[in-house]
């Protein structure tokens, strides 16, 4: 069989939320913007001219208000709805360009141009750029590589690296060029590898994408995950990753581990609840769903026949549909304290959402007040901006716990 030369695209909004405003006012262009999270509590998006003055993603904005008076700042407050649509409208003139396209976030796309292979993918990459911002008024990147990793990867060169005018086309660079490049490069910029990872690949001696590439995958395999192994392969070219369909939303959400130390204990139960909770419900609004139906469980270990068994589990019936970490999480500690029995070696749990429901077809209760839906939405928004951008995790609930020690 012979060996497909794949072409992955990427193609990534540049500062999404700014640009939106600068669609909509262009004498905002070039102008130092930032805009803030629910209640003007943060800072989820800058524009090039803030990240230049070096304020951080995150911050809480009573901490730059001085320094954003002294730069004449813009400040805008959120406009989910205004963002919510024109994704819409670039991810639909992207999919003009291929039929298998992955929508991966609300600023993000990945494109398979393997088919198109006999055209210059860079140029192609130009079109693409240029009718967005023809039709749209969207700036935009494109990173082309042989894997989503490479792509991802590439999308970050082209952003950083002006010579490349918006596209970076990795397949057209000899393996020497990249080489030198990606040792350029530090291992934070590869996708999949977080804050904390690149600081356990440091002490491994791995600091850049190029001693990424050149490291083991087993042995990666043994010390991180799978996911780490796939990654290694990717930035060798190989394609690991598949693009995802763009299929309706589940109609069930599951987060369940096993635990790496058993737990006995009501506290740790609850941080590894709460964590489930907080991913399954990541998941949830990133369909754009929400649910009125939450079943957690507990389990002992199967496999030790000798220990006393319990397993139970908890349906909860919420008041109304939700997609709030903060909801769900308070419902699931009423079910798991329900459930829970001292004198127990527990080696599982999980949540469970279940009959999910539209965003826009939740039918909501008579009491439900419209502000604080407003603010819900506006503040899980803000949440899951800041950890997209800055790493899973930034921003988590009190209630995860720190140290974990049942997860090792």
């Amino acid at each position: 069989m012979a060996v497909v030369n794949r072409s992955i695209a990427l193609i990534d909004c540049n500062n999404f939320y700014v640009s939106c405003e600068r669609v909509f006012d262009p004498a905002l262009k070039r102008k130092p913007i930032i805009i803030l999270s629910n209640n003007d509590g943060c800072v989820i998006a800058r524009s090039q001219e803030v990240k230049d003055f070096g304020i951080k993603m995150g911050v809480p904005w009573f901490k730059v208000q001085k320094l954003a008076r002294y730069y004449k700042i813009i400040v805008f407050s959120s406009n989910y709805t205004l963002y919510a649509d024109m994704s819409n409208r670039v991810m639909k003139i992207i999919s003009e360009f291929a039929s298998n396209q992955e929508v991966y976030s609300i600023d993000e796309s990945f494109l398979d141009l393997t088919g198109f292979n006999h055209l210059n993918l860079t140029d192609y990459s130009q079109d693409i750029r240029s009718t967005i911002n023809r039709l749209v008024g969207m700036p935009v990147c494109v990173g082309v590589g042989s894997s989503k990793t490479l792509a991802k990867l590439a999308n970050h060169i082209a952003k950083k690296c002006s010579l490349f005018d918006g596209v970076c086309n990795l397949n057209e660079i000899t393996r020497n060029t990249l080489d030198v490049l990606f040792s350029k490069i530090k291992v934070g910029e590869v996708w999949g590898v977080g804050r904390r990872t690149e600081e356990k690949l440091a002490k491994l001696g791995v600091t850049t994408v190029f001693d990424l590439k050149q490291s083991s995958p087993q042995a990666l395999r043994k010390q991180f995950s799978i996911l780490m192994e796939r990654t290694v392969r990717e930035l060798n070219g190989e394609f690991c990753i598949p693009l995802r369909k763009n299929n309706p939303p589940k109609k069930q959400l599951v987060c369940s581990r096993g635990f790496g130390n058993p737990v006995s204990s009501l506290s740790e139960l609850s941080e590894a609840i709460i964590m489930y909770t907080t991913r399954v419900a990541e998941k949830l609004r990133h369909q754009r769903s929400m649910t009125a139906t939450v079943y957690i469980f507990i389990q002992t270990n199967p496999f030790k026949k000798k220990n006393q068994q319990y397993n139970p589990g908890c349906l909860i019936h919420l008041a109304s549909p939700t997609n709030d970490t903060r909801i769900l999480i308070r419902a699931v500690l009423v079910g798991l304290k329900s459930i829970y029995k001292p004198g127990f070696t527990y080696k599982k749990a999980g949540v469970i959402l279940e009959g999910l429901l539209p965003f826009n077809q939740a039918q909501k209760s008579l009491f439900d007040d419209k502000g604080s839906q407003a603010y819900s939405e506006n503040l899980m928004q803000a949440i899951d901006t800041i950890n997209k951008t800055m790493g899973s995790g930034t921003v988590k609930f009190l209630g995860e716990g720190l140290e974990k020690q049942w997860e090792a």
